[in-house]
């Protein structure tokens, strides 16, 4: 795994020969060696019609490539930082919550109402997250964002768990996601913005929960 938190705030990444590193443009922190960081058009292994793909979906976060020998610092807006390790499966995150990951992993894009149908669409109306997720496949790790730092909830068969969607980062597995309306304490004590909701994952896998309601 090239990626090692240095503290909940910054993590250090491994660039070695031959390999590449994606991270958000703007995310590099400081670095010792011959590293070189070139703006990224595809914005990883999903070629130009990936590009067009996440354009239109609106999940083209500006990426950078990173190349070379050497040791890379990553932070970016002081948000805590998680790493994530994939071994051949598939991880759904928002574009913004992404600090970097491994460039052998395949960046795609997924239509929301796949995973939950109507209501897969009306969560990311709530959200503010869009009608759309980004995918990365594969085996290498990756290093998300978020506010006030993580837990790692797992979803087991007969099991769901129940998450504010202001809370919700990221997933994996085979997961179900079915979003209601719901009235529940900050209504009744006066704290409610309005309608609440929650965000139910059923399945089999892992829910990545921040501490937090902020948006990145």
């Amino acid at each position: 795994m090239p990626f090692r938190l240095l503290n909940s705030r910054m993590v250090e990444a491994q660039v070695v020969p031959g390999q590449r590193l994606f991270s958000q443009r703007g995310a590099m922190l400081a670095y010792k060696g011959d590293v070189s960081f070139t703006p990224s058009i595809t914005g990883g292994q999903g070629g130009v019609m990936g590009m067009i793909g996440r354009r239109i979906a609106n999940e083209a976060t500006p990426l950078m490539s990173v190349e070379g020998s050497g040791t890379v610092m990553f932070g970016h807006g002081g948000h805590h930082v998680h790493v994530i390790e994939l071994t051949g499966d598939t991880l759904y995150v928002e574009a913004d919550r992404l600090l970097a990951f491994d460039g052998t992993l395949q960046q795609g894009t997924m239509f929301m109402g796949s995973q939950g149908g109507v209501m897969g669409m009306v969560r990311g109306q709530v959200t503010g997250q869009g009608l759309f997720t980004t995918t990365l496949k594969g085996h290498g790790a990756v290093a998300v964002m978020a506010h006030g730092g993580f837990i790692e909830l797992p979803i087991t068969a007969g099991r769901p768990v129940v998450v504010d969607p202001q809370a919700y980062v990221a997933h994996r597995g085979d997961i179900r996601n079915k979003l209601s309306a719901a009235l529940g304490w900050r209504e009744v004590v006066g704290r409610g913005s309005g309608e609440a909701f929650r965000l139910e994952l059923s399945g089999h896998g892992t829910v990545y929960v921040q501490a937090s309601e902020e948006k990145l």
